[in-house]
């Protein structure tokens, strides 16, 4: 089960800036719960998000954890392979926890492929996930939108886009 029949992706390096990727995608009518991430563990913000620990952490230094953490806690989803997993949707939780063939295996293409990639896609992008960067999918209710994603998406500066619908069709044609 796919969080949304329709939906967009895009893969970034590392060195994005997420924020204004989602500022991006929000203003232009996608709400931060329809957005899923996917961060490599050697992220910067995997990072951050391991060295958390605020009951020993300066002052400063748990002010910004905390709201990068309260900052992630906002979206549809966040998985951070080997570090955490953040879930607000509930789409999200059915697609990337709650499968019988996925026993909270986040972090691995099971999660990919339980928002609709396809088995060879989701091993092809873990594979790029392993190194540094972040896929983000945004969830699309109506299917005119996902056209309109996948353009905000490249144009934030996403290395690859598409749409699962895209990729449906074309195994579909291919078939």
């Amino acid at each position: 089960m796919t969080a949304s029949p329709q939906a967009a992706y895009g893969m970034y390096a590392h060195d994005v800036a997420l924020q204004q990727v989602v500022q991006t995608l929000n203003q232009s009518g996608f709400d931060k719960e329809d957005i899923c991430m996917m961060v490599s563990p050697r992220h910067p913000i995997a990072t951050t998000v391991r060295e958390a620990n605020i009951l020993n952490a300066e002052p400063e230094t748990n002010a910004a954890a905390a709201g990068l953490i309260g900052w992630l806690m906002k979206f549809g989803a966040v998985m951070i392979p080997t570090v955490g997993l953040f879930i607000r949707s509930q789409a999200f939780l059915q697609a990337l926890v709650v499968r019988e063939d996925s026993p909270n295996a986040y972090g691995n293409s099971k999660a990919l492929v339980g928002l609709g990639f396809s088995e060879g896609d989701a091993l092809r992008l873990e594979r790029q996930l392993r190194e540094a960067g972040v896929l983000v999918y945004v969830a699309c209710p109506e299917n005119s939108k996902t056209t309109w994603a996948v353009e905000l998406l490249r144009r934030s500066g996403a290395r690859e886009t598409a749409t699962l619908r895209e990729k449906e069709v074309a195994l579909e044609a291919a078939a």
